[in-house]
């Protein structure tokens, strides 16, 4: 089982939700507001004071959790439907889920899925 984090532009969210339930096996996914930078920060700000705000751009983070026979298919609908071209698209990551529990019949590993 794997995890899948992706952080993408806030406007992609309806084209990547509607990828990824058009793949089979997908059972679900959580959807969060999020805020951060990256690497397109521009020059002037590496030579900001320390007391400076850090400017936060909006983000979209969406989390699924799937069995291993389906991370590349995650992992291409999330980078297809968010993409647009322009810096800060986004970054997907790709973890280990070492088990999963449904809370309300107790199954554990990948029928909880």
């Amino acid at each position: 089982m794997k995890e899948i984090k992706a952080f993408i532009k806030p406007h992609k969210l309806p084209a990547v939700a509607l990828a990824l339930h058009q793949i089979h096996g997908i059972t679900g996914l959580s959807v969060l507001d999020a805020r951060g930078f990256g690497r397109d920060r521009t020059h002037a700000s590496q030579h900001r004071a320390i007391d400076d705000v850090v400017d936060f751009e909006p983000h979209t983070r969406i989390e699924v959790a799937c069995l291993d026979e389906h991370v590349e298919q995650v992992v291409e609908a999330i980078r297809l439907a968010a993409h647009t071209g322009l810096p800060g698209d986004g970054k997907i990551y790709v973890s280990a889920l070492e088990t999963a529990v449904r809370i309300q019949t107790g199954e554990r590993g990948e029928s909880a899925v």
